[in-house]
């Protein structure tokens, strides 16, 4: 891999072209099992917490906190066990992921797309494609994404294609909203082949035509740097290629793997947004003057609010567990029904963690008071995120899933966004 690094400066301007980031020498951390990856994501937690407010306020993003992350071992444990994985369940996956969110939702949210791309190589990868890539993941790589294109008529129309070339492979196109792919050693492109099937194009980071365009100017999750990849002329071998089509032709957990993560993001923010607006109660809020108490804490309606908060976080929580379990049982029987099963599951937990992720970071500043709308706490930030990320894919369209499934006996359809 390339040793080219990005400037030292600790703030990226908006439509700077970034140079590759370089790898880290050392290997990774090999995680052993389900418990291991746990205590490793809260130890994770527990570094990233205090500063996700400065980086976010400075949009600093985090290259450091993102080799500390793969460094952990972390980006690794879905791979299975037979390719030196810890194979970890995919509740593990969500949990990991939403306690890594409560500290820092961005960070927490980069990493989605690389485990979708080590689950799209466990499911149609051929054995060479596996071994060479689950073990340069193991070794402490990285996968970002260029999947979406903007000004298409869906998510799923695309303009960028691979084509047969001088006995070569040729992709060009232009992507927004990569996320992780700032921050990797590989850009998988989704795009067209020449048969218009999906395909995953693993693209070096350093590879010649490769620019990617630090132009992410969202109002929340600000240091995710989901911005432009471009595309040209990059050449590829027949190796670097998957063919992604196949993993929704037939019944797969592609689709639920993929949004899961997206409900863990979204029930790390609900958490997080909860502890802030208990810890600002319990230390600044004055009592309203009608109450008759000494403190905010002591408040009747704050006290039944936090209650009613809390019970709704915790059943994100619950069906967050449940959707992974659903999926584990997909993952091990994949069919129609165990896969159709897995994605109204994970609709259900997506439904609730959106509404939970919204609800408490909006009662935090009803709850602490005027004070906590300060800059100085920068306590907003729970709030854009929540916000930012929820339409990653509308959630009204999970309800539609969930309703035409329990009435009806439809199937959600099979693709990545259920």
């Amino acid at each position: 891999m390339s040793t080219q690094t990005y400037s030292q400066a600790s703030v990226i301007g908006h439509g700077t072209v970034m140079a590759p980031w370089p790898r880290v020498e050392a290997p990774a951390h090999r995680i052993g099992d389900d418990r291991e990856a746990l205590a490793v994501a809260r130890e994770l937690a527990a570094e990233f917490a205090p500063g996700a407010a400065a980086r976010d306020r400075e949009r600093r993003l985090p290259f450091a906190e993102l080799d500390r992350y793969s460094q952990s071992g972390l980006w690794g444990v879905s791979i299975p066990r037979e390719y030196g994985g810890a194979g970890v369940s995919y509740a593990t996956l969500a949990e990991a992921t939403a306690i890594v969110s409560a500290a820092d939702p961005a960070i927490g949210q980069i990493p989605q797309n690389h485990y979708y791309m080590v689950e799209a190589l466990r499911l149609d990868g051929s054995e060479a494609q596996k071994r060479f890539f689950f073990g340069r993941v193991l070794d402490g790589d990285r996968f970002g994404n260029a999947f979406t294109e903007v000004g298409t008529r869906t998510i799923l129309d695309l303009k960028t294609r691979v084509r047969a070339e001088g006995g070569r492979l040729r992709l060009d196109g232009r992507k927004y909203y990569s996320t992780g792919a700032i921050f990797a050693h590989w850009v998988p492109v989704v795009a067209f082949n020449e048969a218009n099937q999906f395909v995953i194009a693993f693209v070096r980071r350093d590879a010649a035509g490769v620019t990617l365009i630090d132009d992410w100017t969202c109002m929340g999750q600000r240091t995710t740097a989901s911005g432009s990849a471009v595309l040209d002329n990059v050449q590829l071998e027949a190796a670097d290629v998957v063919l992604h089509q196949a993993s929704f032709d037939r019944p797969t957990p592609m689709g639920p793997v993929a949004q899961i993560l997206h409900a863990a993001v979204d029930t790390g923010i609900a958490r997080a947004a909860l502890a802030d607006t208990v810890h600002f109660v319990r230390n600044y809020t004055r009592p309203w003057i009608d109450s008759g108490q000494e403190h905010g804490y002591e408040d009747l309606y704050t006290i039944a609010m936090v209650g009613d908060l809390q019970m709704r976080v915790h059943a994100a929580d619950a069906l967050l567990e449940r959707a992974g379990r659903a999926i584990d049982r997909a993952a091990a029987a994949p069919d129609a029904d165990s896969v159709a099963e897995a994605s109204v599951a994970v609709a259900e937990a997506k439904a609730l963690s959106t509404e939970v992720a919204l609800l408490a970071a909006n009662k935090l500043f009803e709850l602490a008071g005027t004070r906590a709308t300060l800059d100085e706490y920068n306590l907003h930030r729970h709030w854009r995120n929540a916000r930012a990320h929820t339409v990653h894919d509308p959630v009204r369209w999970k309800f539609h899933a969930i309703g035409n499934y329990v009435l009806n006996g439809i199937k959600p359809p099979r693709h990545g966004a259920v």
